[in-house]
């Protein structure tokens, strides 16, 4: 399969581990320029040194400076922003009796405001080349709520509503607008979801996960390349009759048939 990123321009934010790190390092394979972000310069470093050309900065996707500054810097290294990646850590666990007014309102910031704001910053130049790929990472929460992810749960919900109403208004521009929807992953956000989790019933995490996979139609977790390589194939060529969607990448774990 040709995927059309040959030159293209791919920004990954929150790339300098997990699925951001893995997405960023699929792009980078398909021949596209790639810019990554995150608020540790030392996991950056790291990060790009795997990818040759690789831009990467410091910059905090609650901070909307921070966002316009990378993104004006990948312009001016690259010339255009063709694929932008929204990502980002996912906010804190809790109960909604155990949530106050601030938590609710970081959550707001760092997973809808965030995408908002880079979306808002690279449409115009997608529009001017009629050509642009927006793909959200997002969870499985949208499909299924995950116990004890109240802010997730929740304003993950407000992502796919802005996803799919701006769908609509930049399809005529040639422009698509999908969501990923992983489920458990090994990553370093769900290794503390699971060592919190411990800590609260006095298992093991090694317990904790025997007992989650048990649902998992697939028996098992899954690993950031298997959730990256879809976030590529949304941003590439190959994917151009698709927009709009909310794709689960879960081992079946939601049961839902959308």
């Amino acid at each position: 399969m040709k995927l059309g990123l040959e030159g293209r321009t791919a920004v990954v934010m929150a790339a300098s581990q997990g699925i951001g790190l893995a997405s960023a390092r699929g792009f980078h394979a398909a021949g596209a320029n790639v810019a990554i972000c995150a608020r540790s310069q030392d996991a950056l470093d790291e990060a790009a040194a795997s990818m040759p050309g690789c831009l990467a900065m410091t910059a905090d996707v609650t901070d909307e400076g921070g966002i316009t500054a990378f993104i004006d810097a990948a312009q001016r290294r690259f010339g255009a922003v063709d694929v932008l990646v929204n990502n980002a850590g996912g906010p804190p666990p809790g109960s909604f009796s155990e949530l106050d007014d601030a938590q609710w309102m970081q959550a707001f910031e760092l997973t809808l405001m965030s995408a908002i704001r880079a979306a808002r910053a690279v449409l115009p130049g997608m529009k001017a080349r009629s050509w642009g790929r927006i793909v959200n990472i997002s969870s499985f929460g949208v499909k299924q709520p995950v116990p004890n992810l109240t802010l997730s749960n929740s304003v993950r919900m407000a992502v796919l509503g802005w996803a799919k109403t701006l769908a609509n208004q930049v399809g005529p521009d040639g422009i698509t607008v999908n969501t990923v929807c992983p489920g458990w992953t090994r990553t370093a956000r769900v290794e503390k979801l699971l060592a919190q989790q411990s800590r609260e019933s006095g298992r093991t995490p090694a317990e904790i996960e025997a007992a989650l996979v048990k649902d998992i139609p697939l028996r098992r977790t899954g690993v950031a390349e298997e959730v990256a390589n879809l976030v590529v194939f949304l941003g590439s060529e190959a994917a151009a009759y698709m927009t709009g969607t909310a794709i689960a990448v879960d081992g079946g774990v939601s049961q839902g048939y959308a």
